[in-house]
């Protein structure tokens, strides 16, 4: 299976200065497991080409495969079904509801699936426990650091255990340790689950988890050199370990 193909893309978006070419005719295809890192100066097209492939914005000309679907004729209704089961997002302002715990945010997802409550919390503290928040969940986002809400964000993007996960700038809010802490928690995911990830950045240190370095500049794609892999600072055994008892859950919600 394929994670993502891209087939002559084009994005347009109409403004009151004329049309402006976010995407121009990109093709891209990506394997099940990859991590790929786009980097690119602002304005590139970058967040343009993750909200395609996360299916939250359509093409103006060109096709899109996600996971072997055809997505780009899909309707509403159903795109919205396919996200919210195939496609978790991390975004650099965390978007956590400030009204619910960290529990609660994480759950939230598993709840919008219809998972049966009991089944969604105990999902949500397994994930907290993964990312290194085992004794957080009662606490409030406001109660927490930067860092520490950027991983519960994280745990909440990994709540369905989607195939395919989208994260847009997420160390650009975060101090370079919790920074370094948040990539080694997305190179265990990726090496325990095969998650296929995208990464828009501006960081450097980023590329160090990718398998593969795009560049993107007015809308066009350029290919970069494999970078090397970085040593994980984090127990891959216990992600994985934790990983399993999230399956069995999963299996019974």
């Amino acid at each position: 299976m394929k994670a993502a193909v891209l087939r002559e893309v084009t994005k347009v978006y109409k403004t009151k200065g004329g049309d402006v070419v976010a995407l121009d005719r990109v093709s891209l295809s990506v394997e099940r497991g990859e991590v790929v890192v786009l980097m690119g100066p602002s304005g590139s097209g970058k967040t343009t080409l993750l909200n395609i492939v996360s299916t939250l914005d359509r093409p103006t000309s060109g096709e899109v495969y996600i996971l072997d679907r055809d997505v780009t004729h899909m309707g509403e209704r159903e795109l919205e079904k396919f996200r919210l089961r195939n496609v978790g997002f991390l975004f650099q302002t965390f978007n956590l509801v400030p009204y619910l715990t960290a529990e609660q945010n994480v759950a939230l997802p598993l709840v919008a699936l219809g998972v049966r409550r009991e089944l969604a919390y105990m999902r949500a503290r397994l994930l907290l426990e993964m990312v290194g928040l085992g004794g957080v969940g009662g606490l409030y986002p406001s109660q927490l650091s930067g860092g520490m809400q950027q991983r519960v964000a994280f745990a909440r993007a990994m709540a369905a255990d989607p195939p395919l996960l989208i994260l847009d700038e997420p160390t650009s809010n975060v101090d370079v340790d919790n920074a370094s802490l948040l990539l080694s928690l997305i190179a265990a995911v990726n090496k325990t689950m095969r998650t296929t990830i995208f990464i828009a950045t501006h960081d450097p240190d980023v590329t160090a988890i990718a398998n593969r370095l795009i560049y993107i500049r007015g809308g066009r794609l350029r290919e970069g050199e494999e970078p090397p892999r970085r040593e994980l600072s984090i127990d891959v055994e216990r992600v994985a370990s934790i990983y399993e008892k999230l399956k069995l859950l999963h299996e019974l919600g």
